[in-house]
Parts: structure tokens; sequence; C-alpha cells
């Protein structure tokens, strides 16, 4: 199993590398002079636009910038904003467990409702029971999570008073205002993260089922529920953790309008506002932080298909 897992890492060295070319090339893409806007706006003075283009280094050739910047990478520094002149990892180290809090609450979400509800539909294939699944899986994935969201906020908070409708709260300040605060973000995201895992479950677990080794457990007298618990739901809830690992990647990067929503200071309006003032080192060091992200998913991915399945191991 090291090494499995050392061919891994081997393999991410590369594209660790490429991600910080592309990320690092695709902001400097974008249209707009970040120098412009500090010297003060369309109005600014030229003497002054070239002297803060000066200062930043964007004259450089653009090697020379992107070696600078992924030597500053290597050390642990992510550089500073344009604008606050607070260091972005500070940032990033304040607002990350928000977004983290947000994103694990929904994949639990997701865990809790699409497994069961997957099970279920994939015991009954064909039934009432499995055809009303179906749809609701269908229609979670359909809708938007930011119209999910803003439809919880007037039901929940707006109507009923139920719920507070932005804002946020530490969990060390008071565990059940921190929940209170997260339910409906966790919900909004978690709807259709559980619709796409049920979905898998239901057509893993009607594959399964059919196999001849669970053929040959029925036939050697075991109850339904030895059955599923000791032959068919290992092998059913396999497939289902590349979807698992990919939703919850997905959802970390997918929090930006769900937390614009909510008005909560997480990774998404720092993002927005990094965006709408063009602070390129928040802008890539964000990028880059989430891109790292969905890279070390899919290792975890690989690592528990290898303890799971022996065969991944040896190819």
């Amino acid at each position: 199993m090291g090494a499995f897992v050392a061919r891994r890492l081997l393999t991410l060295l590369p594209l660790l590398l490429l991600i910080s070319f592309g990320v690092f090339a695709l902001v400097l893409a974008v249209p707009g002079d970040p120098a412009r806007t500090i010297a003060g706006g369309l109005d600014a003075d030229e003497g002054r636009v070239e002297e803060v283009r000066d200062e930043l280094g964007l004259d450089d050739p653009f090697l020379v910038q992107y070696g600078r910047w992924a030597g500053d990478i290597a050390s642990g520094d992510l550089g500073e904003s344009l604008f606050s002149g607070r260091t972005v990892t500070d940032e990033l180290t304040d607002r990350f467990p928000v977004t983290l809090s947000v994103t694990l609450g929904a994949m639990v979400f997701a865990l809790l409702l699409g497994i069961p509800v997957g099970i279920l539909a994939g015991t009954r294939p064909g039934s009432l029971v499995d055809r009303a699944i179906t749809v609701g899986a269908s229609l979670g994935v359909a809708v938007p999570d930011f119209f999910l969201g803003t439809a919880l906020v007037v039901l929940f908070a707006v109507q009923r008073d139920w719920l507070p409708s932005i804002g946020y709260t530490d969990l060390s300040e008071s565990p059940v205002e921190w929940a209170q605060h997260l339910l409906m973000p966790w919900i909004a995201l978690g709807v259709s993260t559980s619709a796409t895992l049920a979905r898998q479950v239901r057509g893993s677990m009607i594959e399964v089922l059919d196999q001849d080794y669970v053929r040959t457990a029925r036939a050697k007298g075991l109850t339904e529920r030895q059955v599923l618990g000791k032959h068919a739901l290992k092998n059913a809830l396999t497939p289902a953790l590349t979807i698992i690992g990919l939703q919850f990647a997905y959802l970390l990067g997918g929090t930006f309008i769900i937390e614009e929503i909510f008005s909560l200071p997480g990774l998404g309006s720092y993002m927005l506002e990094a965006i709408t003032s063009r602070d390129l080192p928040v802008i890539q060091g964000v990028v880059l932080v989430i891109a790292v992200i969905f890279v070390l998913t899919n290792l975890v991915v690989d690592v528990m298909y290898g303890l799971l399945n022996p065969k991944v191991r040896v190819e």
C-alpha cells in the first residue's frame, strides 16, 4: 500500500506545477489593469499608474513574474492584497474554516440523505417507492442551489422567522447559533449532492444485487439484512466514493454564491470582492487553494479505492 500511495504522490508534482502555471496565466489574462485601479481608477495620473506598475513588477516578462510568484508560493507566501495590504495567507486562514464548515455540513447532510434513499430505491427497483425517489432525485439535481437557498430564506427566515437569514457565529462562541446560521446553507448545497449520490447508489445496488455471489448468499439461507450488510453494501458503495470525492471538492468551490446569499465571511465573499477590484494576488491564491484541494481529494479517493479493492493497488 505504501508503494501505491508513493506512486500517486509522485504523479501529483507535475500536475500541481501545471495547475500553478495555468492559474497564474489565466488570471493575468483577465481584462483590466490593477495598477490603474490602485492608482485611482480611470482618472488616475499616467505617471502614478506607471509607478504602481513598476512597484508590482507588472512590466516584467511573464516567465519572470511567474517564477517570482511560484517561488513565493513554494515558501508558503501567497502574497498580499493589492488594496487591503493584508496577506492572502492570513485571510485564507480566517475565512477557510467558514467555507469548510459549510462544505462539511452539506456533505454530511448529503450522505445521511442520499445513501439510505439510494439503498431503499436500489433494493426495490420498479416499485412505487423507487419511482418516487427517482423523480425526487431528478428534481434535486435540476434545482440550482442558489434558487433553493433563496427559497429557504423566504420560507424559514422571512415568513416564519425560524432561522437567521444572514450572518455567521463561530463554533467556539455558540455551537447552537453556529448550526442555526449554517442549517439553510447546508440544505441548499446538500440537496443536489444527495440526489446525485442517491442515483449512483441506486444504480450500483441494483447491479450488485444481480450478481451471482449475492444469489449464492441468499441460497445459503442468509437473511436479506445479512446479504445487504455483508455482501452487497460494500461493493455497491465503492463506486460512490468517486461521487463523494468529486462532490466534496465541488461543494468547496461552489459555496461562493451561497456565501453571498447568506452573508457568510468565507472564501466566496473574499473571492467576489477580489474579482470586482481585480485583486490579482487574492484571485490567484484562492483559485490555487481550491485547485490543490481538488487534486488532494482525488488522491484520497484513489487511496480509499486501493484500500477497498486490492485490484486497484495491483494495477
